[in-house]
């Protein structure tokens, strides 16, 4: 290599070098770095709905637990910008008109976008009859094979019937002012014609002599607008042997608490039923009753959702709706005062296996469920 050739390679070098990243310039100062991009910390969910004005809010709740996070509603379209890395249940408030989607899961990643399936939303119009609004917490049916599971859907209550128990699992009833009226108490307590050919039927005179009252589930005063409906209160696939203490006194004081609301705007829904064997009536303790026929429930619960008036009612229950729970030992030496055996609808369903208000979007039913209510009690 010539000796200026040499000189032009070692000028060539040496410029590459002056200009080499991390390098001083021509001037000796350091060369700029672009800046470091943070990682992503949370992800974004994003879905899309129809009919465009369908929804009314969009709300992200971690199935690990915690607090519910609201969505950006566009039309037609709903976003979450910032969610944490996780799985969330998505749950929809629809519009007056509409009724609500059945909640969806998805599961959030760090810097990624998470399309949520598109949503159809149809329109309001309950897929349950009126007293099971808020669910069929057993999922009775009409099918005479499951004897201690038997739906009585009647237009003024429902009822998941056990046989083999001659009472009622549980009663569910819808209770507005279109229910109240001057029909006087019939008294007409009898046996149901409506139990499937072949069941006993406990019968007016079943608890004759028990010490046990004939202790109504749907009260005969929730159902006073016309004889037909308060008469229909007194079958007894309605009734569970209580000790005369709980059902003329602490159950009496619930009944009459629950009708106040009727006068202030609002509509009720209550469920009741009883479980475990054995009680203390005013005869004493007993098991059974009508030869062993009828069994003496150990409890009795109830779960009283209040709202106010409006439609699409399974929908419209909020985590702030007011939601009672009681249950009580059934037992003639109880306190009188109701509000003493307040509990959670979750230890309800965890001591007798039912699923109470289950047509309620799932992320509202794990807040109201898992609280004690605190409310006023007159």
């Amino acid at each position: 290599m010539t000796l200026s050739a040499r000189a032009l390679a070692l000028c060539f070098l040496t410029s590459a070098l002056l200009w080499a990243p991390g390098c001083a310039n021509q001037d000796g100062d350091p060369t700029p770095q672009p800046p470091v991009q943070p990682t992503p910390t949370t992800g974004t969910v994003t879905g899309n709905f129809s009919p465009a004005g369908a929804l009314t809010s969009v709300t992200a709740t971690p199935t690990a637990g915690g607090a519910a996070i609201n969505a950006t509603l566009l039309t037609g379209a709903y976003s979450f910008a910032a969610l944490p890395p996780g799985t969330y249940t998505l749950t929809y408030g629809p519009a007056v008109g509409y009724a609500a989607p059945a909640p969806q899961t998805v599961t959030v990643t760090a810097g990624a976008t998470t399309l949520a399936p598109p949503l159809t939303v149809g329109p309001a119009g309950s897929a349950l009859p009126e007293h099971l609004t808020l669910g069929n917490p057993s999922g009775a049916t009409t099918d005479v094979t499951q004897p201690s599971n038997y739906l009585l859907d009647r237009l003024q209550y429902a009822v998941s019937y056990n046989r083999d128990q001659g009472k009622p699992n549980w009663v569910s009833w819808h209770l507005s002012t279109s229910w109240i009226g001057s029909a006087a108490r019939q008294d007409d307590f009898r046996a149901d014609p409506d139990l499937p050919a072949g069941w006993y039927a406990p019968g007016a005179t079943s608890y004759t002599g028990s010490g046990f009252d004939r202790g109504h589930n749907c009260p005969s005063a929730d159902r006073t607008a016309t004889v037909a409906d308060n008469s229909a209160t007194f079958f007894m696939s309605n009734m569970m042997p209580q000790a005369p203490r709980n059902n003329q006194q602490t159950w009496a004081n619930l009944e009459d608490y629950c009708r106040t609301f009727l006068t202030s705007g609002n509509e009720v829904y209550v469920i009741c039923g009883s479980y475990g064997q054995s009680g203390t009536g005013a005869n004493g303790f007993a098991t059974t009753l009508d030869q062993g026929r009828i069994r003496v429930p150990a409890r009795c619960w109830k779960v009283v959702v209040i709202l106010p008036v409006g439609t699409n009612d399974a929908a419209r229950v909020s985590a702030g709706t007011r939601v009672i729970a009681i249950d009580t030992p059934n037992d003639n030496s109880i306190s009188t005062t109701w509000g003493t055996y307040r509990t959670s609808v979750d230890a309800i369903e965890a001591a007798t296996g039912l699923d109470l208000l289950s047509a309620v979007p799932t992320a509202v039913q794990q807040v109201v469920e898992s609280r004690v209510d605190n409310g006023p009690t007159s």
